[in-house]
């Protein structure tokens, strides 16, 4: 896909404008959002809206000020008052510099059907999703986003790419349950509309009429859903480098922390990430090892972090816009699928479990639950990455090997990286698949895990 030239022209005219002796880089963004929304089993809301974006960040005599807008027109004015703004900022002793010039190690993945998806196409999943109901009430949403981006600084650095993303996230309900099925990618055409819904579907039935239990520790089998939750809080504040600068992770680089069967890569390189191929300060991404076979083994950089890390530490690509207080965050965090679990029989593949790796997983579980997602966490104590939240669309008891009966939600808390220690992982399905992240530009590859103990701290009623 080719760029549109005008995001170029821009990104160079912004450039130009600043005065000499200041360092200056600029980005522009033109994104492309369309959402198909249903519920009731019936669409009632199709949207879509394309927004550019320019984002200027200025330094000279030793500040720094920065600027964003949504208006073109005039840039001119947008650029003078960045400039201005920077006799008014607080000193800023650890600027680390503009990204110097040089070549992407990966094209963005950006797939043309994609780009030219109407509402019809995203209607066509969301009608084939409805059809699977067999008259349960149905909600959700069908989407899909194209990017073009733009950087340019005044080191010499020129940077441009495009990608494209979809999703489809949907529920099937009955009176007394809900069943979930999820998926998300680069290509629309990835997205069977059909088999989600079935997947829904099955769940929804399945889960009826679910009975409470104790709260307690439970052996649990939790679905690609609840390990995205997981991968989204480790990206977020474990393997953040500002996190482990500022003693605020549990990461310890070099110490056998994870499970030998725990092997975390983040790599935006990947054909079916979506992810930019260059990050907000213009350093294009690298693949990073951040957990290998359980021995933490890296952390994501920017250009700040790895200043201050020292010891030869370079920006692995991984800023984000106005991220200089929260820090670097890895955008296509993906968990090694495993060879399935440790060989018990394969059980209910046509019910509760989502597929054949889940059910493989759940038949080697004497007595523990299966768990489709994880919703409304939040961190208690980043140090120890201890969170809590709710359990959610489905959850059944195991016994034996075999789902047997549906159970209210839990509420939990529970430390997610002892959840994932050395000997708490049991298997790691043999099946990973990408899961919707909180934009539109990231994605989880996640697949099922068995783990020994999960912390539920509540039931239902309390």
């Amino acid at each position: 896909m080719s760029l549109a030239v005008t995001e170029t022209d821009l990104a160079q005219r912004v450039l130009s404008l600043v005065p000499a002796g200041v360092e200056a880089e600029v980005s522009v963004e033109r994104q492309e959002l369309a959402l198909t929304r249903f519920a009731g089993s019936y669409i009632h809301q199709n949207v879509a809206d394309e927004i550019t974006s320019v984002r200027l960040r200025v330094h000279g005599g030793g500040r720094t000020a920065s600027s964003s807008t949504t208006v073109v027109d005039g840039v001119e004015e947008f650029v003078r008052r960045t400039v201005a703004s920077l006799r008014l900022a607080p000193a800023d002793p650890t600027w680390p510099g503009l990204a110097p010039a040089s070549g992407l190690q990966f094209a963005g993945e950006a797939d043309e059907e994609t780009v030219a998806a109407s509402p019809d196409d995203r209607a066509a999943r969301v009608r084939a999703f409805v059809a699977q109901a067999e008259g349960l009430d149905t909600a959700g949403y069908c989407r899909t986003s194209v990017s073009r981006a733009v950087y340019a600084n005044s080191a010499g650095q020129h940077l441009a790419a495009a990608r494209t993303a979809a999703a489809m996230d949907g529920i099937a309900r009955t009176s007394s349950s809900d069943g979930l099925a999820r998926l998300a990618g680069v290509r629309l055409g990835d997205i069977d509309g059909a088999v989600l819904g079935a997947r829904a579907v099955a769940k929804a039935l399945a889960g009826a009429d679910p009975v409470e239990l104790p709260p307690g520790r439970y052996e649990v089998v939790l679905e690609s859903p609840a390990v995205a939750d997981v991968l989204l809080m480790l990206a977020m504040y474990g393997f953040n480098a500002k996190m482990v600068l500022d003693r605020q992770s549990f990461l310890q680089v070099g110490a056998a922390q994870f499970d030998p069967s725990v092997t975390l890569v983040e790599d935006a390189g990947q054909p079916d990430a979506s992810a930019m191929p260059f990050d907000a300060e213009g350093t294009p991404r690298q693949r990073v090892v951040l957990v290998d076979r359980g021995v933490s083994a890296g952390v994501v950089h920017d250009r700040r972090t790895a200043a201050r890390a020292g010891g030869g530490a370079v920006s692995t690509g991984h800023a984000i816009p106005g991220g200089a207080s929260f820090g670097a965050v890895p955008s296509s965090l993906r968990l090694l699928p495993g060879d399935g679990g440790d060989g018990g029989p394969v059980t209910e593949v046509d019910g509760p479990a989502s597929d054949s790796a889940v059910a493989a997983l759940v038949g080697g579980v004497e007595r523990g639950l299966l768990v489709t997602d994880n919703y409304y966490t939040r961190v208690l104590d980043p140090r120890t990455l201890v969170v809590t939240g709710l359990t959610r669309n489905g959850v059944w008891l195991i016994e034996n090997g075999a789902i047997t009966t549906p159970v209210r939600n839990f509420r939990f808390t529970q430390s997610y990286p002892q959840a994932f220690g050395p000997g708490a992982v049991l298997g790691i399905g043999s099946r990973a698949v990408e899961m919707p992240g909180p934009w539109t530009e990231t994605g989880f590859v996640a697949p099922a895990v068995r783990l020994a103990s999960w912390n539920y701290t509540g039931g239902a009623s309390g």
